[in-house]
């Protein structure tokens, strides 16, 4: 089959399009022959740190595609079968013909929904479903923050904080304020221009994709019994959490961070969210599956607005 592998060669774009074998099917696995996978900043972090290089070289978290064969323990998925997963805690794999996955991290792909859609969901919408419903308990009618709006993971934040019921402001560049607006935010920020820490406004919950502001510029910005949740980051912005969030957590206010995890439940969730209308996938370029190098250095800058997606089965109407 033919792949995308990362190669060690010093070079800014690591990674070449190369012939490997197909990877083998266990019992509890699901081949899946992939259409359409995606690509987010744990990809790239990476490898440009050098650390958690897949073993097959392969990466590539978020894949849609068929089911060619299942393992003999598997009795929810066939042959034939329209299927999304996130690998990211799986080895990744996405960036190839085929791959393999547990069949329980699997969940089906509504017919209305593309594999383009499908590979956009997983490991950005469900970072973003935990972090506001299972760290954040998000409720109805409260003032929700999204810092970091307009990336893979802040585009379906802001949606389903909607689907909640929330009022939300949405942190972006000015380029991005028509997005975040189309997708139902109810208030923009352009952080280029205004810090929302230092406005007075404060907010139930804060969900900081990536912030770069400390923990007590966030807290002044929250209600007396408001939560904030960081989404990533780099390490110092990590550790910090870490250390200081659950002594700032003793008062009042909810200091916390999210290490997300693909699940079905979750994915299937937001999968019958998109075929429903109520939450559309952001898909801000698309590539071919041999250009997937490009593609991850057009993520490190930064800018993308929404998800980044590799076609490796190029679909009927598709560009």
């Amino acid at each position: 089959m033919k792949a995308v592998i990362y190669e060690k060669n010093g070079t800014q774009n690591p990674f070449a399009f190369r012939e490997v074998g197909k990877p083998v099917l266990h019992d509890d696995e699901i081949l899946i022959q992939i259409h359409a996978a995606s690509l987010n900043a744990a990809d790239y972090r990476l490898f440009r740190m050098g650390l958690g290089i897949p073993k097959s070289k392969i990466f590539g978290s978020d894949i849609a595609g068929t089911v060619e064969a299942v393992g003999k323990n598997i009795r929810t998925f066939q042959p034939g079968d329209n299927v999304a997963a996130d690998m990211g805690s799986y080895g990744f794999g996405g960036l190839a013909e085929y791959a393999v996955a547990p069949g329980g991290i699997a969940a089906l792909i509504p017919a209305e929904v593309s594999f383009e859609n499908a590979a956009a969901v997983p490991m950005a919408a469900i970072t973003a479903l935990q972090a506001l419903r299972d760290k954040g308990s998000i409720r109805q009618g409260q003032k929700v923050l999204i810092h970091g709006a307009s990336g893979g993971v802040g585009t379906y934040a802001v949606q389903l904080a909607k689907y909640f019921g929330a009022e939300v402001t949405a942190v972006c560049s000015a380029k991005n304020m028509d997005l975040v607006r189309s997708l139902g935010a109810d208030h923009e920020i352009d952080y280029s221009r205004e810090d929302f820490t230092k406005s007075g406004i404060r907010y139930d919950l804060i969900v900081a994709v990536n912030g770069y502001h400390p923990l007590f510029a966030y807290k002044r910005a929250l209600e007396a019994k408001g939560t904030y949740v960081m989404v990533g980051g780099t390490f110092p912005q990590i550790f910090k959490s870490l250390i200081f969030g659950p002594v700032m957590s003793a008062g009042s206010r909810k200091f916390c961070s999210l290490a997300a995890k693909g699940n079905a439940k979750d994915l299937a969730f937001i999968l019958d969210l998109v075929k429903e209308g109520k939450i559309n996938p952001v898909i801000d370029r698309r590539y071919p599956l041999q250009q997937a190098g490009e593609a991850f250095l057009y993520i490190e800058k930064g800018h993308a607005g929404g998800k980044v997606v590799i076609n490796i089965i190029q679909e009927a109407g598709q560009e």
